[in-house]
C-alpha cells in the first residue's frame, strides 16, 4: 500500500526550493513530479517568464471537480543574518518548520497537494480533482493566476469550485475563512500649476494647494459605512512630494498617491469618476490641472453563503472544533482572478509571520490543514 504523502516533509522540501518571485526555483518541477506519479495529467501555463502548473485529476469535462489554488512563489528574505535559521533550510526544531514560504504559503500548497493525492488514490471519485499553482502571486500576478485561467479557458479545462489556500487564520487554527476580498486601486496623480516667486503667489499657481484641496475634499468624508459582507471602504494618502528644494519657490508640479481598499457598494470605474470628479472643482477653482494613472489591483468579490460556503466552514468546524467567521477582510489575493471563473472560498492556517524574518509555522498546523482539505474533498465528492 502506498504510503500517505507527508505534508510536512513537502513543505519542507518546497522552502528548500528558492523560488523568489518570478524565480521556479525547482518548486514546481518538485510538485509536477509528485502528482504526475499520483495519475495527474499536468501541464506547464509558463507566460512572460513566469512558471505555472496545472494539474488534472479525473476526465477532462467532468460533471464536477473540486479545484485548489496556490503560489509557490516567495518574498525576498532581506538580511538573511537575521535569520536565527537557514531562510531556505527548511528546518524542523521544537515542533516548528522554519524559513521562506512556511506561511506564505508553501505549507498551503503541500497540504492540498498531500490531500489530493492521498484522496484520488485511495477513493478515487466521480469527478476530477485539479491543482493550479503559480509562480507569480507575490510579483505583479499578470502572467500568474490569470495565465493559468487563460490555458484553461484555451483547452476546454474548468473548475466547478475553487478553494485558494492562502493563510487566512489571525491567531488560532480554523477561525477564518474568506468567502470575499476588497477591490484595490492606486490613484498616482500629479498637478500642474504655474512656478513662481513663494512672496508673490498670485503671479503662480501653487498645484500643493490644489492638491491638499483635492486631497481633503477626498478625506472629508467615509466613503460607505460598510454593506452586509465588508467593512466600510478606507481612503489612504499614501504619498505626496514635488521635489522642491528652495523654500521660496512656488513649484510646476506635485503629486500624490491614494490607495483606496473598497467594498461592493464600489467598483473602480465609479470611484475613478469620483476622483475625476473631485479634481475637476479644483482646477475650476484654481486653474490647477490633474493628470491620473489608475491603477486596479481587482475588483471587490464576494461568494455568499450557500452550499459551497457551509461544505468548506463544515470541514474546517469538523477538523479544528472551530467554526470560522466568514470574512471579506484583508488584502488582496488570486481569488480575485478565479472568481471570474468558477465560485471561490479561502481556507489556509495561521498567517502570523507571514513576510516576516523568521517565517515559521507549526507542524501541527500543517498536518490538520491537510486533514481539513481531504475532509472537504470527500465531502464535495460524498
Amino acid at each position: 500500500m502506498t504510503k500517505p504523502v507527508d505534508p510536512v516533509a513537502l513543505t519542507a522540501d518546497l522552502i528548500r526550493c528558492q523560488s523568489v518571485t518570478p524565480d521556479e526555483g525547482g518548486a514546481l518541477v518538485l510538485l509536477e513530479g509528485l502528482l504526475s506519479s499520483a495519475g495527474f495529467d499536468c501541464h506547464r501555463a509558463d507566460r512572460g517568464g513566469v512558471s505555472n502548473l496545472f494539474a488534472r485529476w479525473g476526465a477532462k469535462g467532468a460533471a464536477r471537480s473540486f479545484g485548489f489554488n496556490g503560489h509557490t512563489d516567495v518574498v525576498p528574505v532581506g538580511d538573511a543574518a537575521a535569520w536565527s535559521h537557514d531562510p531556505f533550510g527548511g528546518a524542523i526544531e521544537g515542533g516548528i518548520l522554519w524559513g521562506r514560504g512556511a506561511t506564505d504559503m508553501k505549507s498551503g500548497v503541500a497540504a492540498f497537494a498531500a490531500a489530493a493525492v492521498d484522496f484520488v488514490r485511495m477513493t478515487p471519485p466521480d469527478g476530477a480533482v485539479i491543482l493550479t499553482v503559480t509562480g507569480d502571486e507575490e510579483g505583479p500576478g499578470r502572467d500568474g493566476t490569470r495565465a493559468i485561467l487563460d490555458w484553461m479557458a484555451n483547452h476546454g479545462e474548468a473548475m466547478s469550485v475553487c478553494l485558494v489556500g492562502e493563510p487566512t487564520c489571525p491567531e488560532t487554527m480554523g477561525e477564518m475563512m474568506k468567502i470575499g476580498r476588497r477591490g484595490s486601486m492606486t490613484a498616482y496623480v500629479e498637478a500642474t500649476g504655474m512656478q513662481g516667486h513663494s512672496a508673490y503667489p498670485h503671479r503662480a499657481k501653487n498645484p500643493l494647494h490644489a492638491l491638499v484641496d483635492w486631497l481633503a475634499r477626498l478625506t472629508a468624508e467615509p466613503l460607505d459605512d460598510g454593506t452586509a459582507h465588508f467593512d466600510p471602504s478606507t481612503l489612504a494618502i499614501t504619498g505626496i512630494d514635488c521635489a522642491n528644494t528652495a523654500n521660496n519657490v512656488i513649484p510646476a508640479k506635485a503629486r500624490a498617491m491614494v490607495n483606496i481598499r473598497f467594498n461592493d457598494a464600489h467598483s473602480s470605474a465609479s470611484l475613478i469618476d469620483w476622483l475625476r470628479a473631485e479634481a475637476g472643482g479644483v482646477t475650476a477653482a484654481t486653474g490647477v490641472t490633474f493628470t491620473f494613472d489608475m491603477q486596479v489591483s481587482g475588483e471587490s468579490f464576494v461568494t455568499p453563503p450557500g452550499p459551497f460556503v457551509d461544505l468548506v466552514a463544515g470541514a474546517v468546524k469538523a477538523e479544528t472544533g472551530v467554526a470560522p467567521v466568514l470574512s471579506t477582510s484583508g488584502g488582496t489575493s488570486d481569488a480575485r482572478f478565479v472568481k471570474d471563473h468558477c465560485p471561490v472560498v479561502e481556507f489556509g492556517l495561521v498567517g502570523r509571520t507571514m513576510h516576516q524574518v523568521d517565517e515559521c509555522v507549526e507542524v501541527a498546523q500543517i498536518e490538520q490543514l491537510k486533514a481539513v482539505y481531504a475532509r472537504i474533498l470527500k465531502d464535495y465528492f460524498a
